[in-house]
């Protein structure tokens, strides 16, 4: 299928051509995090058909947002320096989007590669650069992310390891987030577990990470 031309001349329109059709930008948002193979890429998009996965990777590919890579005899799809100056766009997206999130219904996942960007678009470096350097394990749901964060920088990887804090949380760690439950209450009512460390590093997490309510 061809995607869509609005017939206006201008810089969105064309924007909106490139990345507006339907999973387009889901798909930017996950190479955002790394370069992925086309099983990974379905595995983190599970409602996305088959048939509209080839054909949006075809016409990002086409537009010069992506390309295919051969790496250790398999085929790797990454974003090109055009399509990785949509990460901006794609955090900016992120942090208006949460203000309008509710409740999660039940059908609803949280990936690994969509709670990185939702960590990179609620990192606060101005904050970050005035504290101790921290590491925190995250686990969310089916995801288990490695959070570093030294000074202004910001690292998120996949898995488990040493860390400052360690604790697992669900949904509602939006609301520690976004300021609507203190960190101290999260952590008495079971909204946050923590696994090891001490609890009162989830207030510097909460402090360095926010999402507007």
């Amino acid at each position: 299928m061809a995607p869509r031309e609005y017939g206006q001349y201008d810089g969105v329109t064309r924007a909106l051509e490139l990345v507006g059709e339907r999973w387009a930008m889901l798909i930017v948002r996950d190479l955002l995090v790394g370069p992925r193979r086309y099983g990974e890429l379905a595995a983190g998009l599970p409602r996305i058909p088959s048939n509209i996965l080839a054909a949006r990777l075809k016409e990002l590919q086409a537009e010069g947002v992506l390309r295919r890579v051969p790496r250790s005899r398999v085929i790797i799809y990454e974003l090109t320096p055009y399509g990785r100056e949509l990460e901006p766009v794609v955090l900016a997206l992120g942090a208006w989007g949460s203000k309008a999130m509710g409740e999660p219904r039940a059908e609803q996942v949280l990936t690994p590669d969509a709670l990185t960007v939702a960590l990179r678009a609620a990192f606060r470096p101005q904050v970050a650069a005035d504290l101790p350097a921290t590491a925190y394990a995250a686990r969310l749901e089916s995801a288990e992310l490695l959070v570093r964060v030294d000074g202004p920088s910001l690292a998120v990887g996949r898995g488990d390891g040493p860390a400052d804090l360690a604790f697992t949380a669900g949904p509602g760690l939006h609301r520690v987030l976004s300021g609507a439950l203190a960190p101290d209450r999260a952590i008495a009512t079971g909204v946050v577990e923590v696994l090891r460390g001490p609890g009162d590093l989830l207030g510097r997490f909460a402090s360095t990470f926010h999402l507007a309510a």
